[in-house]
């Protein structure tokens, strides 16, 4: 493991994956957060499936191991499957997804990497398949993935690799 800026983790383990890693040093400042993305995935206007995809996307571009590698049980519910989550990749665009799910990630893509540079066809066609509720939605949900998974690389604590795995979304 690289040692970069590594804060370490928690002494004391509580076998919460995101509290033992070195976001449960500051629990006063994680309980928010988590809360936050419990009130996202819970009573976001998009639909978790949706959710997914974008933190799913996010975590490409970050590169976190955890993040990849967890998928929340709240989306595969939602309809979200293995064969989606492997068209999430640079190749989206040519792939079988959807055209809604596609304009997901393009959403995902414009808002990670070039904000303020909206192509007015995009925009047109975000705002034809989106509420603006919706589109507010999108972006909470990646402003808080994307902040959570730079967190989680650049403090560490967080494991090296892991398999893919099902998790709980917190009520």
């Amino acid at each position: 493991m690289a040692e970069g800026l590594r804060a370490g983790t928690p002494e004391h383990k509580s076998g919460h994956v995101i509290r033992d890693s070195s976001l449960g040093l500051v629990p006063e400042t994680l309980q928010p957060v988590i809360d936050l993305q419990a009130a996202m995935w819970h009573q976001a206007s998009i639909g978790p499936a949706v959710m997914e995809m974008l933190r799913l996307r996010s975590a490409r571009t970050v590169n976190c191991v955890f993040c990849k590698s967890v998928r929340y049980d709240i989306a595969l519910a939602d309809g979200l499957t293995e064969d989606k989550v492997e068209q999430i990749d640079d190749d989206f665009a040519a792939s079988a997804l959807s055209a809604r799910e596609k304009l997901v990630l393009a959403f995902a893509d414009l808002y990670l990497r070039t904000p303020g540079e909206v192509d007015a066809a995009l925009g047109v066609r975000l705002r034809r398949e989106f509420t603006p509720e919706q589109l507010a939605h999108m972006a909470i949900g990646l402003t808080t993935f994307h902040a959570l998974s730079r967190c989680a690389v650049s403090l560490g604590g967080m494991p090296e690799s892991l398999p893919v795995t099902q998790m709980s979304v917190a009520v």
